[in-house]
């Protein structure tokens, strides 16, 4: 099927933001997608920071990118927007890097007061980015995502199934964008 970039933009290594696009990509997989899981975490700071465009680390992001037919952008919400981590890397992307890309944006946080935070903040930075078509994006509670002990996870009711059917939705697009390409 399609290659599919899955971006995590949280900082933090114990992340909910990252075990949930983590097993999101799992379904996708599933579905016979092809994910490439990245933590912006993971980069260089320096060349985050430094805004070093020839840093390797971020000429191979641009180049996954590239490659990508669609990308998942998930990042906690800090003070109604999505992570600084996420804008460092964002900022250092070329201006049309989503161009024809199908993009699937979710959020995190602990209060429905950022339940906007995807649609006033994150939306309107990937459009500008090119992305050609941006799924409906999913806002998740953190308490809604729980861990067991043995690190897998469980989502509570009310977001397992939205999620369920975004990712479904984010898949079959994907599907149908392939199949209007080789016809």
């Amino acid at each position: 099927m399609a290659v599919v970039l899955s971006i995590s933009g949280s900082p933090s290594p114990t992340s909910r933001t990252a075990r949930l696009l983590r097993h999101l990509d799992a379904r996708l997989a599933l579905q016979g997608h092809d994910v490439i899981p990245l933590d912006v975490r993971a980069l260089p700071a320096e060349a985050l920071l430094g805004a070093d465009l020839a840093h390797p680390a971020i000429a191979e992001v641009a180049e996954l990118l590239d490659r990508a037919e669609g990308v998942v952008v998930g990042t906690p919400v800090y003070k109604a927007a999505y992570s600084g981590l996420l804008k460092a890397l964002l900022d250092l992307l070329p201006q049309y890097a989503l161009a024809g890309k199908t993009v699937l944006p979710l959020a995190t946080g602990g209060s429905t007061a950022h339940v906007l935070a995807i649609d006033y903040a994150l939306r309107p930075v990937l459009s500008s980015m090119g992305a050609t078509h941006i799924t409906p994006g999913w806002f998740v509670l953190d308490r809604h995502i729980l861990t067991a002990d043995d690190g897998s996870l469980t989502f509570d009711p009310s977001a397992a199934e939205p999620l369920t059917q975004l990712v479904d939705q984010f898949s079959l697009h994907l599907g149908a964008r392939l199949l209007r390409r080789v016809s």
